[in-house]
């Protein structure tokens, strides 16, 4: 009678399944070290430069590739205020949700920034 050939590869999935479920669990036991590892030297207060690029692609989904609306309004000339832009921006309006951009001074440049679309 000979060898069964199917014998190595059941021990090798055997031996993989235990593998991996034994790394699973020094994962767990390692996660926060694993999640903050090159954070070294990073300060929490890094400021960041307004990119209407970013910004804007955001906006996208509703407004239209070219802002003149879609979904939503038209972002490209229009009436409101800069104050009543902060504010949709900020807590939003109808469909929009609030809280996109909570920074203020990219809340500042996004409201600018809008009301320079011609």
């Amino acid at each position: 009678m000979g060898k069964n050939p199917i014998v190595p590869y059941i021990l090798i999935f055997a031996l993989g399944i235990g593998l991996i479920f034994f790394m699973s669990l020094y994962g767990l036991d390692q996660q926060k070290e694993i999640a903050n590892e090159g954070d070294e030297g990073k300060t929490e207060d890094v400021a960041t430069e307004f990119d209407p690029e970013v910004a804007i692609g955001k906006c996208i989904g509703c407004h239209g590739g070219d802002l003149t609306g879609g979904g939503g309004p038209a972002l490209v000339g229009t009436t409101l205020s800069k104050d009543e832009i902060k504010n949709i921006i900020l807590n939003g309006s109808g469909a929009m949700p609030g809280g996109i951009i909570k920074e203020d001074a990219e809340l500042d440049a996004m409201a600018d920034y809008i009301l320079s679309l011609k």
